[in-house]
Formats: C-alpha cells, sequence, structure tokens
C-alpha cells in the first residue's frame, strides 16, 4: 500500500485551482489503486505556527533532555512530521503568491525540516554539513499562478520562487523525484488560461499513470524498502 500526504496551502476555500488539481489528481490515483492511503493536511484552513525562538531552542536541544514547554513548543511539528515520515508520495497544492509561495506553505516546511527528524548536520563534512535523514519520497507540485510563462525557460521564469523553493527545501524532507504541473494566466481567464487548465488535466492523467504503474511494477516500493 502507498501512502499518500494531500497537502493544500491555498487560502481560497472556494473557486480554488489548486485544490480543484489535488482533489482531481487523489481522485483518478484511487481509481486505480482505491486500497491506498491518503492523509490530508489542509494548511489553507489550518496554517501551522511561523516556528520562533522556544522552537528553535527545542528542536536543538535532545529529546531526552527537553522541558515540558519544549516539548510543547515542537507539538504541532511532532504532528506534522508523523504524517510527512509515513508518507511516500506527497501530493502538494500551492497557488503562487507574489511569486512564492503562501505563508501558510513557508510555515509548514519550516515546521518539518527539523534537524536529527528529517536532517543531520555534521561539520565534519565540510562545506556541506546537511545530509537528509528521510529519503525516496515523491512530489508533485500542482500550482496555479495570475500571469504566466514561470516554468523553465519561460519569459517570467526569473520570478518564479515557488517551484525552486518548494524543490530545494524537499531534499531536506527526503524528496528524491519531483514533478510539477502549473496553471497559469488565471488572472487573463482567456484562452491560455483555458489551455493551461487543459493541459495540467491531461498532464495529471499521464503522471498518475506513470506513477502508478511504478507502483505496479515494483519500483516505488523498492524504493519504499530501501529507506
Amino acid at each position: 500500500m502507498v501512502t499518500i500526504l494531500q497537502i493544500d496551502a491555498s487560502s481560497r476555500i472556494t473557486r480554488s485551482i489548486t485544490r480543484g488539481l489535488t482533489d482531481k489528481f487523489i481522485a483518478r490515483w484511487l481509481s486505480i489503486r482505491p486500497s491506498d492511503m491518503v492523509i490530508e493536511r489542509d494548511l489553507g484552513k489550518k496554517p501551522p505556527p511561523a516556528i520562533g525562538e522556544d522552537w528553535i531552542s527545542a528542536a536543538f536541544t535532545a529529546p531526552e533532555k527537553r522541558t515540558l514547554k519544549q516539548q510543547n513548543a515542537l507539538k504541532v511539528s511532532d504532528e506534522l512530521l508523523a504524517e510527512l515520515e509515513v508518507a511516500d508520495l506527497i501530493v502538494m497544492g500551492s497557488p503562487m503568491y507574489n511569486y512564492g509561495m503562501p505563508s501558510s506553505l513557508k510555515a509548514w516546511i519550516d515546521q518539518i525540516i527539523r534537524v536529527n527528524r528529517t536532517f543531520s548536520f555534521d561539520l565534519a563534512r565540510g562545506e556541506q554539513p546537511i545530509e537528509p535523514i528521510l529519503t525516496s519520497k515523491i512530489l508533485v507540485i500542482l500550482c496555479s499562478s495570475g500571469e504566466g510563462g514561470f516554468e523553465p525557460g519561460g519569459i517570467q521564469a526569473n520570478k518564479n520562487h515557488l517551484d525552486s523553493h518548494i524543490i530545494t527545501a524537499s531534499q531536506l524532507f527526503g524528496v528524491s523525484q519531483h514533478h510539477v504541473i502549473r496553471v497559469e494566466y488565471q488572472e487573463f481567464d482567456d484562452e491560455r488560461h483555458q489551455k493551461s487548465l487543459e493541459l495540467a488535466d491531461l498532464a495529471i492523467s499521464k503522471l498518475v499513470q506513470q506513477l502508478t504503474q511504478q507502483v505496479n511494477d515494483g519500483k516505488i516500493y523498492e524504493q519504499i524498502r530501501s529507506r
């Protein structure tokens, strides 16, 4: 059985493009593999708190030495990590806000990337002291934007700090394979937007087929067992 963590980061609860994309991906996956498990985490409805000094102090304190206050500071992080750690596939829906990610998604990333839980830090490694602890997770990023041209090589690719930030950070919570499907030109609501919606729909179907085939062929299970 594959465990899927569905992340919805849009602040829009209704008429959200990315929520529609994640729901569509999950529905198509379950139509092929109905016994797989889905964990839902709605960051738009329930944003995680931003980390602060108490959180940082607690995270860098050995578990057996943490005070009750420090344990409480990590309570949300522990809950989110429990969901992440069992996930084989992360399906993340995120709109682009001001050329980057929503604050709720940034808060989630800050809460789940934790020393000695998702990564280790050792100065003996020299200039690259960080190494992931979690491995072999697959990340599907389903994103939307009001403008267009944010794809690699696009006219606004240099302004796209959504995909690049998520992909870079995801290495520290165990992602070794990622896929990006985007819908653009939402604010224009023209033919380009409609075409973008159609292409995203086709891309989701194709990706679901590709990944479920990997599962059926045993390739994803090999990655899971290697953790």
